[in-house]
């Protein structure tokens, strides 16, 4: 679908003009250790490729490492609506519970990839809530112009240019300012649900679109600045073109998926990439 689409193709705008760290820990090192080594923070934000399975199983294991040591306060999602939660489930409950709980969207994304990494949290006995703001709202998000002050000015402009690319370059320009209004009510949505699960010495871990995690455009830009956070950004391959440093705490590199053109399906035929 579209939307997966826009967040694989805004991730690449995103780092692109916001840059990336120079932390970049070795292929082989346990993710355990990696993820240990950027605590203590309130929140830990891991943004993937969509379409990348190695950074789910990543996801997981991540989960599993916070959640035996005890420093794991809950698990929001990027891939559920904000307000559903597994609070009230037990640890036992059922797969279909745990789905019908997050009013899990199948088409949008695959339990199959996601279910390992939320399931090992309801095993833990640890919350599992939705980040993502509401599609009922985003109607209004796209008409709410006070979102156009929510980033600085460059920032605004780099979320722009994402929005571009990730919409193949076909969307009409008038409509760039309200989807990008979209994309900035859903980082301050994911900021909020971070907020409200915060919990003193644990820490929150956000799955999401690595372009949500970016430092500069993404859900950090809605955080408090008391709140302690880690970025990381997981990275199928070498980067199309350099970054500068700045945009992720941490980079995790995972092999090169196959070249793929987002855009096939939706490009009008005849009409020229680029």
């Amino acid at each position: 679908m579209l939307f997966r689409r826009f967040c694989t193709l805004s991730l690449l705008m995103a780092v692109v003009l916001t840059g990336c760290s120079a932390f970049a820990p070795r292929a082989d090192e346990p993710i355990a250790r990696r993820a240990m080594a950027l605590l203590p923070a309130d929140a830990l934000l891991l943004g993937e490729q969509h379409d990348a399975a190695e950074h789910q199983v990543i996801e997981r294991e991540t989960v599993e490492t916070l959640a035996a040591r005890g420093r794991l306060a809950a698990l929001a999602l990027e891939m559920a609506d904000e307000g559903a939660t597994t609070a009230g489930l037990a640890r036992d409950a059922t797969d279909a519970q745990v789905q019908a709980a997050l009013k899990w969207n199948e088409k949008a994304w695959p339990w199959s990839a996601y279910g390992p990494a939320v399931m090992a949290a309801v095993r833990a006995g640890v919350p599992v809530i939705g980040a993502n703001l509401p599609r009922e709202r985003m109607k209004d998000a796209m008409a709410d112009v006070s979102l156009d002050a929510q980033l600085g000015k460059e920032a605004h402009k780099a979320q722009q240019e994402a929005v571009r690319n990730g919409h193949c370059k076909l969307l009409p320009e008038s409509q760039i300012g309200p989807m990008t209004r979209i994309q900035i009510a859903r980082d301050r949505a994911m900021a909020q649900a971070i907020v409200k699960a915060r919990v003193p010495g644990k820490t929150v871990l956000l799955l999401s679109g690595a372009g949500h995690t970016a430092k500069a455009v993404g859900v950090p830009q809605h955080l408090p600045s008391d709140l302690a956070v880690k970025t990381v950004q997981l990275q199928a391959g070498v980067p199309m073109s350099p970054r500068e440093p700045g945009a992720f705490d941490a980079v995790w590199h995972t092999p090169a998926l196959p070249e793929k053109d987002y855009c096939a399906g939706v490009r009008p035929a005849g009409r020229p990439q680029g």
